[in-house]
């Protein structure tokens, strides 16, 4: 949003011609003659248009603050070099003595629901973390709501109506767009809806440019044996190891025990004695 949109909708809210806006700018410590201010107005089409700079129109908002309040302690405030969304709505904020109720009524009536945490974060400082930017549509339905407020009118109609219209124009175009298409498909034989069953087309199979033919294979390559990587299996072409034959160990015949040579049992602390010998 330009400066000169809003010192356009603040000029015809509020009815005022170009002596009283040299006025206020003079008010605001600038002075500037009436073709600037003619310039400034134009639309921003218009080949004569002149862009209203931000410290230029700081010193406007300024000068509309002290008519409407008053000078403080006649101190006249000094106009930023840089604006934004947040700086003005701040200055039309206190230049019309609105409360933040009296904001979110504005935007009510011009169709703009806000909450007001949404509204009291356009206020704080830069620096906050709970600081939010003032985006173009609330600063434009502000002044809406202004023009409501002072001229009981309203060009929120008039607007709807021209979106309306040219919704209705680029759906026209959309679809005469879509139907060229549609036809350029049919005259060059493709199919204009795309769930369409298209014809089988052949299908095309990868060739190895490397591959040689198998009949100009010599004979020797073609019987090579081949190893295969089973481990189940074998192959007579795998030389196998020579087995040995391993002949059993002899086992030395069983000890024969006399019944003489036999221990008697014992209970001698699980200890077992032979009987004594006889010399």
């Amino acid at each position: 949003m330009t400066n000169n949109y809003v010192l356009r909708r603040l000029r015809y809210t509020f009815n005022y011609n170009d002596s009283k806006m040299i006025e206020l700018f003079a008010v605001g410590d600038l002075a500037v003659t009436k073709e600037e201010v003619v310039l400034w107005l134009k639309k921003d089409d218009d080949p004569d248009y002149l862009r209203c700079t931000d410290q230029q129109f700081a010193h406007f908002l300024n000068g509309l603050i002290i008519e409407k309040r008053g000078a403080k302690d006649n101190e006249k405030p000094v106009a930023e070099y840089a604006l934004n969304n947040n700086i003005i709505l701040r200055k039309l904020k206190i230049a019309f003595d609105l409360k933040n109720d009296d904001l979110l009524e504005l935007l009510k009536n011009a169709n703009f629901i806000l909450g007001k945490a949404e509204l009291s974060a356009f206020f704080r400082n830069s620096e906050h973390r709970h600081y939010r930017e003032c985006q173009d549509q609330v600063l434009r339905n502000v002044l809406q709501g202004l023009q409501m407020r002072e001229t009981n009118t309203s060009t929120a109609e008039q607007q709807s109506q021209y979106q309306a219209i040219e919704a209705k124009k680029a759906n026209k175009t959309a679809a005469a767009r879509k139907e060229k298409t549609k036809q350029e498909r049919t005259k060059q034989g493709g199919h204009s809806n795309p769930f369409v069953n298209k014809p089988a087309t052949e299908k095309v199979f990868y060739k190895n440019p490397n591959k040689t033919d198998s009949k100009s294979v010599p004979e020797e390559n073609k019987s090579r044996a081949k190893i295969s990587l089973n481990k189940d299996k074998k192959h007579n072409d795998i030389e196998k190891k020579p087995t040995v034959n391993k002949q059993p160990i002899s086992q030395a015949p069983p000890k024969h025990i006399s019944k003489e040579e036999t221990p008697a049992p014992s209970t001698n602390g699980g200890f077992s004695w032979g009987k004594p010998s006889k010399d």
